[in-house]
C-alpha cells in the first residue's frame, strides 16, 4: 500500500489531466496494487504531451520498471529539452537501457507505450509509439483509423530503429486514443 502511495505520486491526477485537456478521460484499473501500466503528462510551450506507458511485468516489478519511465520521460523533457514525441522515445531508450545496464546482471525489462504531443490551438498531434498504436475516430466517420507504432519496445531490442515521428492534423470533434494491453488483453467474451 505504500508503494502504491508512492506510484500515484508519479501520476499526474485527473484534475491536473482535464485541467490541460478538458475533453479527456483516464481509464485506470490496475489488477494488482501497483500497476506496470501508468499514464504520464507534461505540458510544453503551448502543447500537452501525454502517453500510456505498459511496462514488463506486472504488479511490482512493473511498478518498479514504471518508476524508471517516468522519471525517464521527465528527464527527456526537462533535462534534454525534447519536444517530439519521436526523440523523446528515443532517448527514453537510451536512458532505460542505461538503467538496466549500469547493475550486476544485465536486465532486458522495457516497455511497450504511446506519446502523442497535442497542440489544441491548431488541432495537430505529433505521435510516435513503441508496439502501441493511436487511435483516430473521425467526427465525420464511423471509421477507426489507426496509426501503428513502430513494432519494437523502449528499452534493449536486437533490431533498433529511430521511432517514427507522425503529425496528424484533427478537426473539431476528432477523438484520439492512447491505451496499453492491459484492456485489451483481458480475457472473456464468446471466445474467450
Amino acid at each position: 500500500n505504500y508503494a502504491l502511495r508512492l506510484q500515484r505520486a508519479i501520476i499526474p491526477t485527473p484534475a491536473k489531466i482535464k485541467s490541460a485537456l478538458p475533453e479527456s478521460f483516464v481509464y485506470f484499473k490496475p489488477k494488482d496494487i501497483v500497476s506496470g501500466d501508468f499514464y504520464w503528462m507534461n505540458e510544453v510551450e503551448n502543447k500537452v504531451l501525454i502517453a500510456a506507458i505498459d511496462c514488463t511485468g506486472h504488479g511490482v516489478p512493473g511498478a518498479m520498471v514504471s518508476v524508471v519511465g517516468a522519471n525517464g520521460l521527465n528527464r527527456c523533457v526537462k533535462e534534454f529539452n525534447l519536444k517530439k514525441p519521436a526523440d523523446i522515445l528515443d532517448k527514453l531508450t537510451d536512458l532505460v537501457k542505461e538503467t538496466f545496464e549500469s547493475g550486476e546482471d544485465k536486465v532486458k525489462d522495457g516497455m511497450d507505450g504511446a506519446l502523442c504531443s497535442v497542440d489544441l490551438e491548431k488541432r495537430t498531434i505529433e505521435y510516435a509509439g513503441a508496439n502501441n498504436p493511436l487511435w483516430i475516430v473521425r467526427n465525420d466517420s464511423s471509421e477507426l483509423e489507426e496509426v501503428k507504432a513502430n513494432k519494437q519496445p523502449i528499452g534493449d531490442f536486437d533490431f533498433r530503429q529511430p521511432f517514427t515521428n507522425h503529425q496528424i492534423q484533427l478537426s473539431k470533434g476528432d477523438s484520439i486514443y492512447i491505451f496499453s494491453d492491459g484492456y485489451v488483453d483481458q480475457f472473456g467474451g464468446p471466445k474467450g
